[in-house]
């Protein structure tokens, strides 16, 4: 049986539900931000406050994160005061969009002091975190893979894709190219839809009844878009990052992404206009400012 003591590090939108989840789940869960709001929030929560990662990897055998960039993702592990010193830590579980270069290297970088990399990058959003319904994909050695399940679980239905490191992170990449692609997309037709004059609560309705339905116009225009609100929760420049990732990625793999360019330079150009912290549906105000219509209900 999995410990019930764990470690998880980044508090962010997504991390924070998910350490949520632990806890209920009857978890000791021992954290670290480098946000003091959020360490505060995690400690009324019922989780123990680390001074460092450091003091996370002492404190559990299987240490959790969720981070922003690969960059970050390979200091808080590998780097001086990281994860990797801890004297008790045994197993590291991403659960960040990392990449499948970066995974391999930490996942090397782990490797000489008997450590263990799974790669467990999830999707689903903030909704998906905080009600248990994420997809997890799973990457990593099938033993290691096994006596963690139990706790990956607590996030969602896992998908366990193989034992090479990265492999659940082009799973990922290659799930967030396409949300952003639906995104791009969606945004044309609705603005067109709109200035020729069409409801757009009718014309959404009937792409949803319609081939065209995807998660962009079952989801996002509904909840973000016909609103206003611009708010579904990913930002634009995490959307951004992933999608050069991939872009990046399949290069190296030797294979050609024509239309993902295409998605990259419309993120390139939301996250210029509009700010990284930005949602990342504000592509349909790029398209709607072009177009010189909006997408209302």
């Amino acid at each position: 049986m999995t410990s019930r003591e764990l470690g998880f590090v980044g508090l962010g939108r997504m991390g924070s539900p998910m350490v949520a989840r632990l806890l209920a789940a009857g978890y000791r869960v021992t954290v670290f931000d480098t946000d003091a709001g959020a360490r505060g929030r995690a400690e009324a929560a019922g989780a123990a406050i680390a001074g460092s990662p450091q003091e996370v990897g002492d404190s559990a055998d299987i240490v959790l994160v969720s981070l922003p960039t690969p960059d970050i993702v390979r200091t808080v592990v590998l780097g001086e005061g990281g994860v990797a010193q801890g004297g008790r830590v045994r197993t590291v579980i991403d659960l960040s969009t990392s990449g499948p270069t970066a995974a391999a290297r930490i996942s090397e970088g782990l490797a000489p002091g008997g450590r263990v990399w799974i790669d467990a990058p999830v999707s689903g959003g903030i909704a998906g975190a905080t009600n248990g319904t994420l997809a997890v994909m799973v990457s990593g050695p099938r033993t290691a893979f096994e006596e963690a399940e139990e706790v990956i679980a607590t996030f969602g239905r896992i998908f366990y894709v193989g034992e090479k490191a990265g492999l659940a992170q082009v799973a990922k990449l290659a799930n967030n190219l396409l949300a952003a692609a639906a995104m791009v997309v969606s945004s044309e037709a609705m603005v067109m839809g709109a200035k020729a004059g069409i409801d757009p609560k009718v014309l959404l309705d009937i792409i949803n009844a319609g081939s065209g339905r995807n998660s962009a116009t079952q989801d996002k225009f509904p909840k973000s878009v016909l609103p206003g609100t611009f708010d579904f929760g990913f930002a634009t420049g995490l959307s951004y990052k992933d999608v050069r990732m991939c872009i990046d990625e399949a290069e190296a793999m030797g294979v050609p992404m024509v239309a993902g360019a295409i998605i990259r330079q419309m993120l390139a150009v939301t996250n210029a206009k509009f700010g990284p912290g930005s949602d990342f549906t504000s592509i349909c105000r790029v398209v709607e400012e072009w177009g010189g219509a909006e997408v209302r209900a």
